[in-house]
């Protein structure tokens, strides 16, 4: 059985020990996925091209109908790091709770009320065209064979490069697109963590962002890093294209610079590894 182990950042690094929801929900990048081109934005509705089908990203605002408005800060917890609906239902992993669950209880309730202080808008949820095998019930025996508890993991003593780190594998959930996943959809981060994925959620390759020099970004400095994460301008002159540049306009360039620089320090510290 190949289990990945589950990281989990002292409260300290959470982001302004935390009740800026707008804030964390632009940091875990929550607009981008959940607002369909052309759509309202949390409205859901955005398609993700996958090798199990097409999902389609549900109504985030708070419309008691058909988006979260009667959840409970405990079931969109529970949710967005457990991968549990408020009715117990597991859900598809192409909801990044494999990365939301490292994130503090006190950063998921805040981005939870801030969502609840939004205008709800109605519109209904697109059902997921599947593979025809692929059933939701099989999504708690994955949640059983895939997921270890959480278990601590010491933090450096560098609080900028712990920032980093929750910033890039919490909120930004960054590997959930630039980590290759085995034939069950596990990241495979003890070999290839953010070494790229041929196909993304898009249907296209993911790009490699370890420090590796032919195919990562190891030959970026750190203020290169953090002029993209900031324009989406690469050292080369062009510029980031696909789902990284709603990524850019709604997240990271919403950052703070400190925040910018902390994920640009923690990327340069990532071993590299090649492109599989």
């Amino acid at each position: 059985m190949l289990r990945w182990p589950a990281l989990v950042l002292l409260a300290a690094v959470s982001v302004a020990q935390a009740t800026d929801g707008e804030y964390l929900l632009n940091a875990a990048g929550c607009v981008a996925c959940h607002t369909a081109e052309g759509g309202r934005p949390l409205a859901g509705g955005r398609a993700f091209v996958t090798p199990y089908g097409t999902f389609y990203s549900p109504n985030i605002t708070p419309d008691r109908e058909t988006g979260i408005g009667t959840w409970s800060r405990a079931q969109f917890v529970a949710a967005l790091k457990h991968g549990t609906s408020p009715d117990g239902v597991a859900y598809f992993p192409v909801f990044p709770y494999t990365s939301y669950r490292l994130m503090s209880d006190q950063d998921a309730g805040a981005i939870h009320d801030h969502l609840q202080s939004l205008e709800p808008y109605q519109q209904q949820n697109r059902e997921h065209d599947l593979a025809w095998w692929l059933g939701r019930w099989m999504m708690k025996l994955w949640q059983w064979w895939n997921l270890d508890p959480l278990v601590p993991m010491p933090v450096t003593k560098d609080p900028m490069i712990n920032r980093g780190r929750y910033l890039v594998d919490a909120l930004g959930h960054c590997g959930e697109c630039h980590t290759p996943r085995n034939w069950s959809g596990v990241m495979v981060r003890q070999s290839h963590y953010l070494a790229g994925s041929k196909q993304g959620p898009d249907g296209d390759a993911v790009p490699n962002i370890t420090t590796d020099r032919s195919n990562g970004i190891g030959k970026w400095d750190a203020d290169d890093l953090q002029y993209f994460l900031e324009t989406g301008a690469l050292p080369n002159g062009d510029y980031a294209g696909g789902l990284m540049t709603d990524v850019i306009d709604n997240s990271t360039s919403k950052l703070t610079a400190a925040d910018r620089k902390a994920m640009a320090a923690y990327l340069k510290t990532v071993p590299a590894v090649a492109t599989p």
